[in-house]
């Protein structure tokens, strides 16, 4: 019997790039996840863009970075679960674990515009 795969053209599509992306340039912090979930090291980083799905940031190309963590923007006291789609040396690619919340993402965007002078 015959395996039928449709592929769509959104399927060809990474899911990162389906998401309109805002640029925020705030500085974050990448926080290790530890054995059962506790919080382990940290390393700063450059949040460049943000997205419903995820964000792009930049690290430093000598810093390892953990396939999960949970990402803090500074300023905003929640932290997300990411998950690293991709590092091409300081330029990294990650998806939240969770759709963010529209709300959530206007109130980064705000935040970026306020602190902006």
């Amino acid at each position: 019997m015959a395996l039928n795969v449709n592929i769509t053209a959104s399927d060809a599509v990474p899911h990162d790039e389906l998401y309109e992306k805002y640029p925020v340039d705030r500085p974050g912090k990448i926080t290790f996840i530890g054995h059962h979930l506790s919080a382990k090291n940290t390393i700063r980083c450059l949040i460049r863009n943000v997205s419903l799905y995820g964000a792009d940031l930049e690290v430093s190309p000598h810093l390892e970075m953990p396939t999960n963590f949970y990402l803090e923007i500074l300023g905003i006291r929640d932290e997300i679960g990411c998950t690293l789609i991709r590092r091409e040396g300081e330029q990294a690619t990650v998806g939240f674990n969770m759709l963010i919340d529209a709300e959530f993402l206007h109130h980064i965007r705000r935040l970026s515009f306020e602190t902006a002078v």
